[in-house]
């Protein structure tokens, strides 16, 4: 239920800040079956027409809204990056109702099958599958400002944008960088979970210090559930110019977002000839 998987108090914990002019991210805290502190984000990208597009959106807060305002005020796009990330989507949609809902297959009968107030029943509008990835586009004006791949190979079904004016990839699940500080940061000492084993180990498995050994076995053997299509896919991205990686959960990467992704992705684009 969106009751456990939402902070009560979300205007209060999020922190909001501009990555570049146009872009600006939303970060909360949420720990994974209330132990794994992997926090969430949602990602506000100003484009070139003026526009707005969410991605992984988050609870629309007054706080939201303002930086809303701030960035132009119409969003057009509202984009679901995986089959998990979806929660907030209705709330977005209701304020925005002219926005195109974007998400990957599978996604609308998920939601139609929820019970929960939070979820509604709305249409997506464009529907990534296996079969269309390589033809689909959304329309002119976003694909003037984005490269975007559809990963079926992934276990959660993970489309990745890269907005090509500030050179930022914007994903979900595909690239995690615990420990989630920024997501915690407005968080009492007393309020967080207390660190188990298994938050300890899964923060270690998903950190992209250090020789990153553990998430590249993770990575291939337990989210490549159809390894050829994921890494052609993870080869498609490599090939776009970004600087900046943008993931829900755990820190924003700045600056050396293309080593960094090599490094945790070599092994899937070389296998790729």
């Amino acid at each position: 239920m969106s009751s456990k998987l939402a902070p009560p108090n979300p205007d209060e914990v999020m922190v909001i800040r501009n990555i570049t002019p146009n872009v600006a991210t939303f970060s909360v805290p949420f720990a994974r079956f209330g132990k794994l502190k992997v926090g969430g984000r949602g990602t506000l990208v100003k484009l070139t027409s003026g526009n707005l597009a969410v991605f992984s959106p988050v609870a629309l807060t007054q706080s939201t809204r303002e930086k809303i305002s701030e960035m132009g005020g119409d969003v057009q796009y509202i984009v679901a990056l995986d089959i998990e990330h979806h929660l907030f989507i209705s709330e977005w949609a209701q304020a925005f109702p002219n926005a195109k809902i974007i998400g990957p297959e599978g996604l609308q009968e998920k939601r139609d099958q929820q019970v929960d107030e939070r979820v509604g029943k709305e249409r997506l509008s464009v529907i990534f599958t296996k079969d269309n990835k390589g033809s689909m586009k959304i329309d002119d004006q976003f694909d003037t400002d984005f490269d975007y791949e559809y990963v079926d190979g992934h276990g959660n079904l993970e489309l990745v944008f890269c907005y090509k004016p500030d050179s930022v990839l914007i994903e979900a699940d595909l690239l995690f960088n615990l420990p989630a500080i920024e997501q915690y940061s407005r968080v009492p000492e007393s309020e967080r979970p207390s660190p188990s084993f298994m938050d300890k180990l899964f923060t270690g498995i998903q950190s992209t210090e250090g020789d990153v050994k553990w998430m590249q076995r993770f990575n291939w053997y337990l989210l490549a559930k159809d390894r050829p299509s994921y890494n052609k896919s993870i080869k498609v991205i490599s090939f776009w110019d970004f600087t900046t990686i943008i993931p829900c959960h755990g820190e924003t990467i700045e600056g050396n977002g293309k080593e960094i992704f090599h490094k945790v992705f070599d092994r899937h684009i070389k296998s790729v000839k």
